[in-house]
């Protein structure tokens, strides 16, 4: 698979790269139906109250109302998670048109087949 990556990175004319990527935000506005399919998601995952009930107790003080500690608790998570995801977001939309350019893919499909080709090699060196 990385030899593949490299290959067809070495061959790729500019006018082959330069073609235009399927992106989901195009047919216009997504930010609504991602918004409530990622709430949607966290709300009937299992997991995420797990991680509630096993972590949360254990910074709630003693005397505090443990409902009301641990709404607030829950709330500054959200509040970090949300404000962590915006980053990632505004960051993501910067490099999309760096990343977009035929050199940029070009060298990302040259470095991401480097790495797969070394973890092959690696795996089949290993006498494991």
């Amino acid at each position: 698979m990385g030899l593949s990556m490299l290959w067809a990175a070495r061959r790729r004319r500019p006018e082959q790269a330069a073609q235009p990527v399927d992106e989901p935000g195009t047919s216009g506005n997504d930010f609504y139906p991602g918004w409530r399919r990622g709430a949607l998601t966290n709300l009937l995952n299992p997991k995420v109250g797990v991680f509630y009930v096993a972590l949360l107790p254990q910074f709630i003080p003693s005397g505090a109302s443990p409902f009301a500690f641990g709404v607030l608790l829950a709330c500054v998570h959200i509040l970090l998670g949300t404000a962590w995801s915006a980053v990632l977001v505004v960051l993501a939309r910067r490099l999309r048109t760096v990343l977009n350019r035929p050199t940029a893919r070009r060298l990302v499909d040259r470095i991401t087949g480097t790495v797969i080709a070394g973890f092959g090699i690696r795996l089949a060196a290993s006498g494991h």
